[in-house]
């Protein structure tokens, strides 16, 4: 067990002596830190020591042709500073190598949206398109906050705000996930000091009756056969686009004019009044034999995959411009409002899961309530 005062030349120099296997030459000054040469000419760095267990381990630093002998010196200072300190870089090193990549761990990510989630794909997508690019080949512990904040900052310079909230958000879902899956590498979330972008992403647009009437009009002569009667039940029922193109037949009571969404975004079923208007709309539509649909593509006689092109027409036709279909849900509310009808009724009209969802159209009703008031104080006034 040869020892001496490890240097570049030494290391240079240094080879296994004629009938040995290998030999280790000790470094006199950094305790532990060896060069082993072996009888085929090879030639490794390492730190041998004892753990905090009593056994000898030993750390491979690097290969001799691989590594200059500065970088490998200053390799076993930082193990041999570890080891003071009871530390056990041997077994330090094999939990970095059980470290999985983010690409190991979103694929976890996806199986698991796909046991609970109604629409596992939106989760995926953010995934595939946006997060593996970046981070896929990096192990978990090797993403720093810093670097996901730079990447988000970046993103916000081509992506929506809401879009690039929602990057931030998945990231750290996945880390969220592998702590509670135990998995090495994730005991510390990057994405939790990373701070979330400010904006405000309440972008509702009302219709009036007026607007309404002349979208209705535009759609009435629309090529899309179904367009008014989508349309027009979404303005009456306040239902989500979705809900109507999936909805069917069997589920349509006009006798107790009823609706029933049997699966709904909040993922419980439930009954949406039709109000007389919209079950004229139902009773004018064609029941296609053997189409379960209540408003299919009449070509397919399935749901529309979507209505955008018809959709955007009408809306030009009406001078809309940029009104979106999930308006007409938010302006059923604001009719139900301006009707005096209180919040927590047009929440459970519109299916919300909490009275805060409802809480965007207080202003609404307040306006309602406004006039209440004025009129209590003219009255009081004439007395």
């Amino acid at each position: 067990m040869p020892k001496v005062k490890l240097s570049a030349e030494f290391c240079a120099e240094a080879h296994c002596p004629y009938g040995k296997t290998k030999v280790d030459y000790w470094d006199t000054v950094t305790t532990g830190f060896l060069l082993e040469c072996r009888a085929s000419g090879g030639k490794t760095y390492a730190l041998r020591y004892i753990d905090p267990n009593g056994r000898q381990r030993q750390v491979k630093i690097g290969r001799w042709e691989d590594i200059t002998f500065a970088a490998a010196q200053k390799v076993a200072k930082k193990l041999r500073a570890e080891v003071v300190m009871a530390g056990n870089p041997a077994e330090t090193k094999a939990k970095k190598r059980k470290v999985p990549t983010y690409a190991d761990l979103a694929q976890k990510h996806i199986d698991h949206a796909r046991t609970y989630l109604k629409r596992p794909e939106n989760t995926e997508a953010v995934i595939n398109t946006h997060l593996l690019p970046r981070w896929g080949d990096l192990r978990l512990d090797e993403i720093k906050s810093a670097d996901i904040s730079k990447w988000l900052a970046e993103k916000r310079l081509e992506l929506a705000p809401a879009t690039v909230e929602k990057l931030r958000m998945m990231l750290g879902r996945s880390y969220e996930l592998a702590k509670h899956w135990e998995i090495p590498g994730a005991e510390t979330n990057p994405v939790r000091s990373v701070s979330r972008f400010k904006f405000d992403n309440a972008r509702e647009r009302y219709l009036s009756k007026v607007e309404a009437q002349r979208l209705l009009t535009a759609c009435k002569a629309s090529s899309n056969p179904q367009l008014w009667a989508i349309v027009s039940l979404l303005l009456y029922t306040g239902a989500r686009k979705t809900e109507l193109l999936t909805a069917k037949w069997e589920h349509v009571d006009l006798a107790a004019r009823s609706w029933l969404i049997p699966d709904s975004k909040t993922g419980k079923a439930r009954r949406v009044p039709l109000s007389g208007p919209a079950v004229a709309v139902i009773e004018g539509l064609v029941k296609i034999p053997g189409c379960p649909w209540l408003v299919p593509n009449p070509e397919t006689l399935k749901p529309y995959n979507s209505i955008k092109r018809a959709w955007a027409t009408a809306r030009t036709e009406a001078r809309l411009p940029g009104l979106r279909i999930h308006d007409l849900r938010h302006s059923a509310a604001s009719f139900m409002a301006n009707a005096k009808v209180d919040l927590l009724t047009i929440g459970k009209v519109l299916g919300h899961a909490d009275y805060q969802s409802t809480m965007r159209y207080s202003h609404l009703a307040n306006a309602t309530l406004m006039n209440a008031v004025e009129a209590g104080a003219a009255q009081m006034a004439e007395g």
